[in-house]
């Protein structure tokens, strides 16, 4: 059978064998490129065209469309636009030695101007709220905003029908429970979850209602075919879980399990809920399978109890289809020789991709100072072993 890109995809999320291994670079906000890592490779490759960032805070580039041929890439992503309303969204440019920005949200976010990577979090806007009055006066977002869904119907289709390609479609803000953490500040929210639920689940209610209606606006526009909807939530450090998992589940779970069956129900045909959950996430899985989710990413190998693969794929492998997980992205591919990349991305693909859902991308965005030479390798290995 000579599969469509939107065939191969779907058939790999139901846990069948398509002709080969999908590939994604590009298809989320997770699991894409640095600019300056894509520029170099292009050059390298001989792609023509302009380099652009897609989302500045992450330094994300855009995959244009010469990049997609000539990688023979498999997802596309669809998104809002921004809102004609960006409330306090600014970009204030070079100040001192960073580079600043203000979110929608109100978050504020910096970036070194020399050798910066990428913008970190230095304002939360809710870090004095001291009651739950407090948050509720707070001025969210506007969810509904008409802007945010012009032209997602006309691109999906056009993915679906003209490309034959699948595509996620991405959300407008991040996970519910990171969000709330950036929001109030990571510390302060961590007491709060210890001292303060009230506080937690006035702010986790709030960002639920905004991803509700967020999601069912974006759902409508959608045509009648299965839909990759886009969630995130990192819920591991390095060496273990941020919370206790009693805690989690007591106080985190329930939203996610709402959200979920919410999109579920919402859309038109099937949806898969991708879920990006980044560090030692092992023992969620029994949960978020519960709450609905399908799709894992990225599966960060190299973090306390995630290295073995081939455990996962006998375990939940029925369950859950790993999206990324390809190599080893902390010392691998950054530091690695070409030889140690493929030796370490053949691994995963003989761990994974037996019996389908798995779909080949990076774990997170490859950053701007891994060598060109080792993602080139990362992806000839892919070539060489990802057929079926």
């Amino acid at each position: 059978m000579d599969y469509s890109s939107y065939q191969r995809v779907l058939a790999a999320l139901e846990h069948q064998e398509p002709d080969r291994i999908p590939i994604d670079l590009g298809g989320t906000a997770v699991t894409g490129i640095n600019i300056r890592a894509l520029r170099k490779l292009k050059h390298v490759l001989g792609i023509p065209g302009d380099t652009r960032v897609k989302e500045q805070i992450t330094q994300l580039a855009v995959t244009d469309d010469a990049t997609f041929a000539r990688l023979d890439l498999d997802v596309r992503c669809v998104g809002p636009q921004p809102p004609a309303n960006p409330g306090p969204a600014k970009d204030h440019g070079l100040v001192g030695t960073h580079y600043q920005l203000t979110d929608e949200w109100g978050m504020g976010w910096q970036m070194p101007a020399e050798g910066g990577h990428y913008y970190d979090l230095y304002h939360s806007p809710l870090a004095r709220a001291e009651t739950v009055q407090d948050v509720e006066r707070f001025p969210w977002p506007d969810p509904y905003d008409a802007q945010r869904y012009v032209g997602m119907r006309v691109a999906a289709d056009h993915v679906v029908h003209g490309e034959q390609k699948a595509f996620i479609l991405e959300r407008m803000s991040s996970g519910m429970w990171e969000h709330a953490m950036w929001m109030r500040g990571y510390e302060q929210f961590f007491v709060d979850m210890a001292t303060n639920p009230s506080m937690v689940h006035a702010i986790m209610s709030k960002i639920l209602e905004i991803k509700m209606a967020y999601w069912g606006t974006a759902l409508d526009q959608m045509g009648d075919y299965p839909i990759i909807v886009s969630e995130a939530d990192d819920l591991g450090g390095q060496r273990s879980l941020l919370v206790s998992l009693g805690m989690y589940k007591e106080l985190i779970w329930p939203y996610h399990k709402r959200l979920f069956e919410f999109i579920k129900r919402r859309a038109k045909r099937k949806a898969y809920i991708f879920f990006h959950n980044d560090g030692a996430i092992y023992p969620t899985l029994p949960l978020l399978i519960e709450a609905g989710v399908d799709i894992i990413n990225p599966w960060q190998v190299n973090c306390a109890g995630m290295d073995d693969t081939a455990k996962f794929k006998r375990e939940f492998g029925r369950d859950l289809t790993v999206w990324g997980g390809s190599c080893d992205t902390q010392r691998v591919l950054p530091f690695g020789t070409p030889d140690e990349v493929r030796s370490e991305t053949r691994r995963r693909i003989e761990d994974l991709a037996p019996g389908g859902g798995f779909i080949f991308a990076p774990i997170h965005v490859i950053q701007s100072e891994v060598p060109t030479e080792n993602i080139v390798a990362w992806w000839e290995t892919w070539q060489e072993y990802g057929k079926y």
